[in-house]
């Protein structure tokens, strides 16, 4: 094995915990092993006056990191697994996929404990159509704005514009330390998490040998399981970043099961679905669920949402 690894990584508070943690448990992985960080500054970074989905959506964080493995400036990337595109570019490879962390939402709130304590026309601050959608199927009467920006950034305008409520990954809050800002977990019912919320993956060049052997030492085989489910899930369904998709699974014993959902971004449409089968089926039932979810209405949904966006 080569003795140094280069990690490209977005430079947010997050993204370089992330990172940390991965480069500690490489070097306690593999003796004398010696692992460097390349922060990157990426377009989804610069971009912080417009939703993420008017702009090109999540695969603006990644771009760069994969330009900088391509380049050989580094040898592999970091990343949130919910950041990332159904699809990954010819040539790379998910090498590594770490165990999951906590999958919920967080609510976070100054003045109340729950979602179902919020009064009728409250504030709650989100960027994610996913999150914005199952909030207004439940609640029309929220009114959601816009919150872009880092952990410390979103938290900061909860406590100065006057939010009632924000809504957070649980993962991101806890890795930074800032579990005591979480008011309670949404459960899932309410709020379906994103396809791979929760898991670090590690992204490497596919003909990298030598690299994708040195991280597989931190494979996590069941949570691997449960993303494949999630992304074949989102990969049949090629919804564009204007179209709410969520998807989760969850692993029990030999029995995968596999929740997902599409709506439209106004929470007016749901359509939503469970399937259950064998952790060798993982990417099956993924395609499966979403079959079953177009065929009941979310293909002419996700055509009309590709369609408003000029895709």
């Amino acid at each position: 094995m080569q003795n140094t690894l280069r990690i490209a990584t977005r430079r947010s508070r997050l993204a370089l915990w992330q990172a940390e943690h991965v480069a500690a448990r490489l070097r306690d992985a593999h003796h004398g092993l010696t692992v460097e960080l390349l922060p990157m500054v990426t377009e989804g970074d610069r971009i912080l006056d417009r939703a993420l989905a008017e702009v090109g959506g999540k695969g603006l964080f990644i771009k760069e990191l994969e330009v900088a493995m391509f380049e050989g400036r580094a040898e592999l990337a970091v990343h949130s697994m919910k950041d990332v595109p159904a699809e990954l570019p010819a040539g790379m490879v998910l090498a590594c996929v770490l165990e999951r962390a906590d999958p919920h939402d967080a609510f976070v709130s100054n003045r109340f404990k729950r979602l179902d304590e919020l009064p009728q026309g409250a504030r709650i601050g989100t960027s994610s159509l996913r999150r914005q959608c199952q909030l207004l199927h439940a609640r029309p009467d929220f009114r959601i704005l816009p919150l872009r920006g880092n952990v410390e950034t979103r938290l900061r305008k909860l406590d100065e514009d006057g939010y009632d409520a924000i809504i957070l990954a649980a993962a991101g809050l806890q890795r930074l330390g800032l579990d005591a800002r979480i008011a309670s977990l949404v459960p899932t019912t309410a709020s379906l998490p994103a396809v791979g919320q929760g898991i670090i993956g590690i992204e490497c060049r596919a003909d990298d040998t030598r690299t994708c052997k040195a991280v597989a030492a931190l494979e996590h085989a069941p949570s691997r399981v449960c993303l494949e489910a999630e992304r074949a899930f989102a990969a049949r369904l090629q919804g564009s970043c204007q179209s709410p998709v969520a998807g989760f699974a969850e692993l029990s014993g030999d029995r995968l099961s596999l929740r997902g959902l599409v709506g439209a971004p106004d929470g007016s449409e749901v359509f939503a679905d469970l399937i259950e089968g064998k952790p060798g089926e993982a990417a099956g039932l993924g395609d499966t669920l979403a079959g079953r979810l177009l065929a009941a209405g979310a293909g002419p949904l996700l055509e009309a949402l590709r369609a408003a966006a000029g895709h």
